[in-house]
């Protein structure tokens, strides 16, 4: 396992006075005093290089510490989904007929079309969420068994839940509701959460376009360039989203936006609501940058990929931001979060304003792409 120390990471900018010099005395006092959670970043480390044509989205980890990550369609590589096993070795997950794009050919069954959401529910079931496409008209839920290594699972997202230009992006589980979370970008204004109960597979999207969900406009600069999709400066709505470990909030906040919001998982599963009143029910915790993924730990920490600055960043219960660590290299766009059973944090970084979908159609990126991993400031659930 390879080990870099940070070459950038941010400094608070203060100067030394007889303040600082007193904190800094009381902070080595506190040392003697025991505490359960550091609230000190540890050291970054990268986990995994993955060579070119594994160009990682976002990861999973289950209980037992395996690690899962989908494979971005922006870059146009075979594979949909992975697993990563060390260093730079990786198989294609769960076998070479689903870990890849649907046949054309017969009934397209098998085989993911354009996967990002993925997650592990902490029960052995690894959740795929799947984007419709030419040769599967239906957004759908994979749910698949690592232990038995067979498929658990599959729940179709039809319209009118998905619209007709749907962007499923990622997925938060709740095992104690028995239900799932997802955060539909779509084409903007349409943006939208979409409710799954697993009991009955029933789905229901709610507070699409509400201003919680839809992307501010502001530009997403990065490396001194605007980027821009399909010609015009991005402009890409709700995106990250996670729940806590006590199944009791879910957290999320537009791609292009710097609010995080949360609302209240009971408030999401009473379908007696109307948007009007869920929208009621949102409460904004905090400020946080354009981002792409997000995880928050036990002590309400919300880690956020900060991709405008190549950093990994937290937003703490008070609602203020700062950065953890900053690395041009190795965090050049850091996409995904999943908490592992070591008590660590682990992230994919995928050079992903470098695919051709964000780069005029040239693929500047240059392999590895990376796993990093950090501690955790508080404990999580692991299996997410």
């Amino acid at each position: 396992m390879a080990t870099y120390r940070l070459k950038g990471r941010q400094r608070q900018g203060f100067t030394i006075s007889i303040l600082a010099i007193a904190a800094i005395i009381f902070a080595i006092a506190l040392i003697a005093v025991p505490s359960v959670h550091s609230q000190t970043a540890g050291k970054l480390e990268v986990f995994a290089e993955l060579p070119e044509g594994v160009e990682v989205g976002n990861i999973a980890i289950t209980g037992d510490g395996r690690i899962f990550c989908s494979i971005h369609k922006f870059y146009g590589s075979p594979p949909r989904a992975i697993e990563v096993l060390s260093g730079d070795r990786w198989q294609v997950y769960p076998n070479e007929d689903w870990g890849k794009e649907p046949d054309a050919e017969g009934f397209p069954w098998s085989g993911l079309n354009n996967t990002l959401g993925i997650q592990s529910d902490g029960r052995n079931i690894l959740w795929f969420l799947d984007n419709p496409g030419p040769n599967f008209p239906t957004g759908r839920l994979i749910g698949w068994d690592v232990a038995k290594e067979t498929l658990h699972r599959v729940i179709y997202l039809p319209q009118p839940v998905i619209p007709a230009s749907p962007f499923l992006n990622d997925l938060a589980v709740d095992p104690q509701h028995n239900a799932i979370y997802i955060s539909d970008t779509a084409s903007g204004a349409d943006a939208a959460f979409i409710v799954v109960d697993l009991e009955t597979g029933l789905a229901r999207r709610v507070l699409q376009g509400d201003k919680s969900v839809v992307a501010e406009n502001i530009d997403m600069v990065i490396d001194d360039r605007v980027i821009n999709l399909q010609g015009e400066p991005a402009r890409i709505a709700i995106n990250p989203i996670t729940l806590d470990p006590a199944n009791e909030w879910v957290y999320y906040g537009a791609m292009n936006g710097t609010s995080l919001y949360r609302i209240r998982t009971r408030d999401l599963l009473d379908a007696s609501l109307s948007d009007r009143d869920l929208s009621d029910r949102v409460e904004r915790y905090g400020d946080k940058p354009i981002s792409d993924g997000i995880t928050v730990d036990s002590a309400g920490n919300v880690y956020i990929t900060d991709i405008t600055a190549n950093a990994i960043g937290v937003t703490d219960v008070r609602g203020n931001y700062r950065i953890l660590y900053r690395d041009d290299e190795l965090l050049s766009w850091p996409d995904g979060f999943a908490v592992g059973p070591d008590g660590y944090i682990y992230a994919t970084v995928n050079q992903l304003h470098r695919s051709p979908p964000l780069n005029a159609g040239e693929n500047g990126s240059i392999a590895p792409y990376l796993v990093v991993r950090f501690p955790a400031l508080a404990p999580s659930r692991t299996g997410r």
